[in-house]
């Protein structure tokens, strides 16, 4: 301390390391989205996957080491009036990997690391490419600012919104803040070539045989299992001879975009605080994060939905060529004057199918107005909160990829956006002594409380993974859904929030449709809320001493007390219109439920 200053400094070091045994599909795994039929159930019964993933992997070492430097000041100014400012510098460099197993794409480049590996696959310790795929940061300052302040006013209105003296406060605050890449990041790039393979067919399969094409019958391969490779290649010690044709096309891999910068928040708030009386406060306030470069997958490798719209038609081709339609960027196409087209995926070439980029190119943005009433007496204890907020972003997860061609047309709300939120706890202390005039063990200790929450439901999340757009970025592990949206017609959504009551579904589905083929479709991925949340719990308690610190508490408890049907989850409602159950709700919270219990304290 030093006069009115508190000074504050510190250093923060903080080492992860994360060996993973990977089991990466090595029985396979199918996917069935409606390519054949349109629906999942009906491609099942007919044997006909979307596609079929197998992958072989092994043995993972991932390293991160961080470190910050900050320095803080509490100042306080006036007695009413304390200013607090600091500054952080972090150092954030991307994970590695111990023995370098790590692979990303650059378009037009030749690995030397890897010799002969397909143009665009790179490895560290290639021109450009550190053993962190991205470069480390040296430029994460962060400063933040914020003030306490007890405001008076001595006379007129003001005074008796203020109150007395240390009867209001005003909090205001803004940071910036940088964090680190998540684990999972480089977890998902386990089991890539050549140190692994997760394959993924660029075509649908067949059950029975899903290393033949269900659409001409050919045989697309055996690839397992692979062969061993010795750890620690690097440019001075480069392995050559590598069979890639073994992995090609490239599909599946989640490389770490070598552009990467480091994800940060800024975050602002605003409350104000007023006592009303000696046993309640009132709470108002503002609360604010814009968040910028966020982790996102995007495909690396889109397909041209003109070029392959151009070969759709069958006077379009060459007699015995398949058309190019969903799922077919990597199929290989004759046109009817004798060219042939070997895919439509063209950023990469048709060496790769389906690969992503984690890029740290999304945005989200979160404003909430909060306010909160908090009461506590020698009897009751009551706090009642409610929020209304609204959250946006491009992608909720790394299992949400985004748009390819415009990242922004996959903005929309967040997966756990609730837009009205209230919630209130409470406790009494029953008088029953006051009631029966007798104060003993059997008048005394008893009590009620409860937790009540009413709320708007999650968004449903809209999914269409037919590949209606022909950008063919699939579902392949890592992110669970293809990109394309829903084509929405304008008109009442006509929302049920309890459609086992009042039937029908919990949304009008008849405004949805695939859009056209080569079109993305209007629909934002999430727009609009399933049912929410209408939930009291409820207790009655009675403690009863037996003799000195021996207690004995008898509690029954009332879950949804009332039984009401709610219908609340990000998952309640299911969102995908190739599922026979599309608009159709999926889960329910539990019916009421009772539970009595003892405890014995001694």
């Amino acid at each position: 301390m030093a006069g009115k200053h508190t000074l504050k400094f510190g250093v923060d070091v903080h080492g992860d390391e994360i060996n993973n045994h990977p089991n990466v599909y090595p029985n396979g795994s199918f996917s069935f989205t409606g390519s054949e039929t349109g629906t999942d159930f009906s491609d099942f019964l007919l044997g006909i996957d979307s596609n079929y993933t197998q992958g072989q992997g092994r043995d993972f070492y991932n390293r991160n080491r961080l470190i910050g430097v900050y320095a803080q000041d509490s100042w306080q100014w006036r007695p009413s009036l304390t200013l607090n400012y600091g500054l952080r510098w972090d150092i954030l460099p991307p994970w590695w990997e111990k023995y370098n197993q790590l692979e990303t794409m650059v378009p037009g480049e030749n690995s030397v690391v890897f010799p002969g590996a397909p143009t665009g696959l790179v490895f560290p310790g290639d021109p450009g490419v550190p053993r962190t795929l991205a470069p480390t940061r040296y430029t994460n300052f962060a400063p933040r600012v914020g003030l306490a302040w007890s405001p008076t006013a001595e006379r007129g209105l003001l005074s008796k919104l203020l109150g007395r003296s240390g009867t209001t406060s005003v909090h205001a605050a803004y940071g910036q803040f940088y964090t680190a890449i998540e684990g999972l990041s480089p977890g998902v790039m386990s089991g890539n070539p050549p140190y692994g393979f997760t394959y993924t067919t660029a075509v649908p399969t067949l059950l029975d045989e899903p290393n033949v094409s269900a659409q001409t019958g050919a045989s697309l391969g055996q690839r397992f299992p692979l062969p061993a490779l010795p750890y620690g290649a690097t440019a001075a010690h480069p392995i050559a001879g590598i069979n890639w044709a073994q992995y090609e096309p490239v599909t599946g891999v989640p490389g770490f975009a070598h552009s990467n910068v480091t994800p940060y928040a800024e975050d602002y708030s605003l409350t104000v605080e007023r006592a009303l009386g000696r046993n309640t406060v009132l709470r108002l306030g503002y609360v604010g994060t814009q968040a910028h470069h966020l982790l996102v997958l995007e495909e690396a490798n889109p397909g041209d939905p003109a070029l392959c719209l151009s070969l759709s038609q069958t006077q379009e081709v060459a007699p015995g060529s398949p058309t190019c339609g969903p799922f077919g960027e990597s199929g290989s196409y004759t046109r009817a004057n004798g060219q042939v087209v070997n895919g439509t995926r063209l950023a990469l070439g048709s060496n790769f199918d389906s690969v992503s980029y984690q890029k740290t190119i999304g945005n989200s943005h979160d404003n909430a107005f909060e306010a909160s009433l908090e009461h506590s007496s020698a009897r009751l204890y009551v706090l009642a909160a409610y929020t209304w907020s609204q959250s946006i972003d491009q992608s909720s997860s790394l299992s949400e990829a985004v748009d390819p061609v415009d990242p922004g047309e996959s903005r929309g709300l967040s997966a756990f956006d609730l837009t009205h939120n209230f919630v209130a706890n409470y406790r009494y202390l029953l008088p029953v002594e006051r009631w029966t005039k007798v104060a003993n063990r059997w008048t005394l200790g008893w009590q009620v409380s409860g937790l009540t929450r009413f709320s708007t439901g999650f968004p449903v999340t809209l999914i269409n993974n037919n590949d209606t757009s022909l950008l063919g970025s699939e579902p392949n592990g890592v992110n669970n859904f293809g990109v394309d949206q829903l084509q929405f017609t304008p008109g009442k959504l006509e929302r049920n929030s309890n459609p086992f009551r009042n039937g029908g579904d919990a949304f009008n589905t008849a405004l949805f449709s695939l859009p056209a083929l080569g079109n993305f479709g209007n629909a934002r991925r999430r727009f609009f809320h399933g049912p929410g949340s209408d939930n009291t719990d409820f207790a009655l308690e009675k403690s009863t001493r037996v003799a000195g610190q021996q207690q004995i508490t008898l509690r029954v408890e009332a879950f949804n007390v009332f039984n009401h049907a709610q219908f609340f989850g990000p998952a309640a409602v299911e969102g995908n219109i190739g599922s026979n159950t599309f608009g159709q709700i999926q889960m329910a919270a539990p019916p009421r439920l009772m539970q009595l219990s003892a405890r014995y304290r001694f």
